[in-house]
């Protein structure tokens, strides 16, 4: 009985050490993390918006079921989750439309998060991916196979085609990765439709 005691005093102080050893870690990385992280998304605003001086978050305290759009796939409808919606404006304030960032949780490896930068008239400047954690040498090609497609296009939703797009608001599928093809173009309609229903989106003109 004395044995099982000092076994189970040591094993709770080696415990108690790893625990505080792992919070002193915590507390000393989290600040460049999160410097990190707010770089990196710095860098995706301006990517998708370069005409805009500065950006502003809109979003704080927006309701939790309003950050849920649902999107048509063909396998019916999706969720796409909105996570924060920025004004982009110029060196006047002027507003020169929106910056989104969004989370498909249909992908293959997991969630797949960008933004996309959005004009007042419906122009998609484009996407630029935050996380995406997808098949190496398939799903992990949409950074170079997807997000070139998404560019300077205006309609109000797309569709994906695996024969070869034949109008421009098709989007040719990533090769044996339909599922991250089907997530990132799902995710895209999504803050599109977020666009017109929420931020006063209107009429499209194909451009």
């Amino acid at each position: 009985m004395k044995s099982m005691l000092k076994d189970a005093a040591i094993l709770f102080v080696i415990t108690l050490f790893a625990g505080l050893i792992l919070g002193a870690v915590y507390q000393v990385t989290k600040e460049p993390i999160a410097l990190a992280e707010e770089k990196a998304a710095k860098e995706a605003y301006a990517e998708v918006f370069p005409a805009a001086s500065d950006f502003s978050l809109i979003t704080e305290g927006m309701p939790e079921d309003a950050k849920w759009q649902s999107a048509w796939t063909e396998s019916g409808f999706e969720m796409v989750e909105v996570e924060n919606v920025l004004e982009a404006l110029d060196q006047n304030e002027t507003l020169l439309g929106y910056v989104l960032t969004v989370t498909s949780h249909e992908g293959y490896g997991g969630d797949i998060t960008f933004t996309m930068g959005i004009c007042t008239d419906g122009t998609l400047n484009g996407i630029s991916i935050l996380s995406i954690s997808e098949t190496a040498g398939l799903g992990m090609k949409a950074e170079e196979v997807l997000k070139p497609q998404f560019a300077n296009k205006n309609f109000p939703s797309f569709t994906y085609t695996k024969s070869g797009a034949t109008s421009d608001n098709q989007i040719d599928a990533i090769s044996g990765a339909t599922i991250t093809t089907n997530a990132v173009t799902t995710a895209v309609n999504g803050g599109l439709y977020y666009f017109q229903t929420q931020l006063g989106g209107s009429s499209y003109e194909a451009k």
